[in-house]
């Protein structure tokens, strides 16, 4: 056969040519990298900046690792599920700045995520059908304890039990008020309120924040000072990643006893469980500040046969002589006895109360692992008036009905009810007597499974609506509960005609979360984030 030759090509058509290739658009994580290197001056390759994960081309293990590194409810990790394109883990504040200004820049959806407890997974699953990044706190999670000032400086990615942790090194007689479980991240969860067993002594962790650093909307740090009142106001409170991004809380220490008791007292309906927790109803927001008795309400197996199990779970501050005095005064219908009682440390009955095995060290808290990781779905309710003995027996029975349901009712009175519910966003204050987490477990990632489970919650939360608080049924932010509504899919600028809607949508659920505080938050939004670029389903709207 003979050789065939190639014309040569035209040097105009190679010009052509050179500017096509120069033309096709970078992939998106490398015009993300190159962003960040422009907006801060320290090298981004450089560990010490952070780290940035593309799916699925590029990273692919780190990625989905990173991604399910915090997630704790495994029903929005499905592979059905829409995933973040990019994950960025910023390791400086600068840079988590930075990642503001890009992701705006190349009209990135962004989600925030410091601990990964939200309970719809708003912050690694996104539903407004735009492609988004997640942005990582967790390796901004520095924390400096002050002993003369009692104060103390938290990142947002430190986990509760890393801040309890480290102010127990410093002091045996400081505490912080927040939550009940030690792997959330701080950054979300004061966001919300925040409360756990100091909340009737001390109110919630946002009664005890006196300085913030948030990234606004225009990719700026600002402090108390700098963002103003209404700003500082709003975050604490008014829900997570909806004004910006928390980096770092600056929290009040509060004193703790040298020795507290805790202890667990379990009753079943055949040792009078219902008339009991009737009890408990009626005392349960007027016991003595220094108390926190919450009810943990399951179904268990006695001989064969299922029945209903509450029990009590309990941190005084505090000796257990004191404690038992108490207790026979004001509640000896649940016959707590010297046996029952432990006395610990105040960073002891952290771990007790969190659910680690006896004698687990303190400093397992630094770990930052959840020891629960289920595929679940929860609701909330606040109750300021007794459920009658009607009401507690068809939930018993409805309880019944069920795998693996829970509930927990947890106690207000004390501070709580001492603080206004417009001085910050949190408005579930006076009058109320306790607030009810119901929660459903399974353990089958299948549609089948989490539509039987989820539709026996619906029903559940149904019924309970004569029980509740009413006009509105409140809520619980940080127990984030799609089912109250959802805002409607925005576009990147949300100054459009559909605002109005928008805003009436979002009231449907934001007046259950906020009640009167909700037009404040939409004001204070309205001022930092005209554009709505910090939204989600549920993120406060602006005007």
């Amino acid at each position: 056969m003979g050789s065939h030759f190639a014309p040569p090509l035209n040097p105009t058509f190679l010009l052509l040519l050179l500017i096509a290739a120069s033309a096709q658009p970078q992939p998106l994580h490398e015009r993300f990298r190159r962003c960040i290197n422009l907006k801060s001056p320290a090298d981004f390759n450089t560990t010490s900046n952070g780290d940035l994960f593309s799916a699925p081309a590029i990273n692919a293990t780190s990625f989905a690792s990173t991604l399910q590194s915090t997630a704790q409810n495994l029903r929005f990790l499905l592979p059905s599920l829409p995933k973040p394109i990019l994950i960025f883990t910023p390791s400086t504040k600068t840079h988590a700045a930075a990642a503001v200004a890009c992701a705006r820049r190349l009209q990135i959806h962004l989600r925030l995520r410091s601990g990964g407890h939200d309970y719809e997974g708003l912050s690694y699953v996104s539903h407004l059908q735009h492609p988004f990044m997640l942005l990582d706190l967790s390796k901004l999670r520095s924390i400096t304890v002050d002993l003369r000032r009692n104060t103390a400086w938290v990142h947002a990615g430190a986990t509760v039990g890393e801040l309890y942790y480290r102010i127990s090194q410093q002091s045996k007689t400081l505490g912080f008020p927040a939550g009940l479980c030690s792997s959330l991240g701080i950054g979300g969860h004061i966001t919300g309120g925040a409360y756990g067993t100091l909340m009737r002594k001390y109110g919630l962790a946002v009664d005890n924040v006196i300085d913030a650093w948030i990234v606004d909307a225009a990719g700026r740090i600002l402090d108390r000072k700098s963002m103003g009142e209404d700003l500082f106001w709003a975050i604490r409170g008014g829900g997570g990643a909806s004004f910006g991004i928390i980096l770092a809380w600056k929290v009040k220490l509060v004193p703790v006893p040298a020795t507290v008791t805790v202890f667990t007292v379990a009753r079943t309906l055949e040792q009078g469980a219902t008339r009991i927790l009737q009890k408990w109803q009626q005392i349960a927001d007027k016991l003595a500040d220094d108390i926190f008795i919450r009810v943990i309400i399951k179904v268990a197996e006695l001989r064969r046969r299922k029945t209903i199990q509450t029990s009590y779970n309990a941190v005084f501050l505090g000796g257990a002589d004191s404690l038992l005095e108490l207790m026979e005064t004001s509640f000896p219908e649940l016959g707590l006895t010297r046996h029952d009682c432990i006395e610990m440390s105040w960073i002891e009955s952290v771990l007790y109360i969190a659910g680690y095995p006896s004698n687990t060290p303190p400093a397992a808290l630094l770990e930052g692992k959840s020891l629960f990781r289920n595929y679940f779905k929860a609701k909330s309710d606040f109750v300021r008036r007794a459920i009658p003995l009607k009401g507690l027996e068809g939930l018993w029975k409805m309880m019944m009905e069920e795998d693996s349901p829970m509930m927990i009712w947890n106690p207000y009175g004390g501070m709580m009810g001492r603080i206004s519910e417009s001085e910050s966003p949190f408005p579930h204050r006076k009058g109320v007597i306790y607030k009810i987490q119901y929660v459903t477990i399974w353990n089958d990632g299948g549609a089948e499974s989490a539509a039987r489970h989820v539709g026996w919650m619906k029903r559940v939360y149904d019924f309970m609506g004569a029980y509740a608080s009413v006009n509105p049924r409140e809520a619980y932010v940080n127990y984030r509960d799609l089912d109250l509504g959802m805002n409607g899919n925005n576009n990147y600028n949300n100054n459009n005609n559909n605002n109005g809607s928008n805003l009436e949508q979002a009231r449907l659920w934001g007046r259950r979360y906020f009640m009167n505080n909700f037009d404040r938050l939409v004001e204070v939004k309205t001022m930092v984030d005209p554009d709505n670029f910090f939204r989600h389903e549920q993120s406060i709207p602006s005007y």
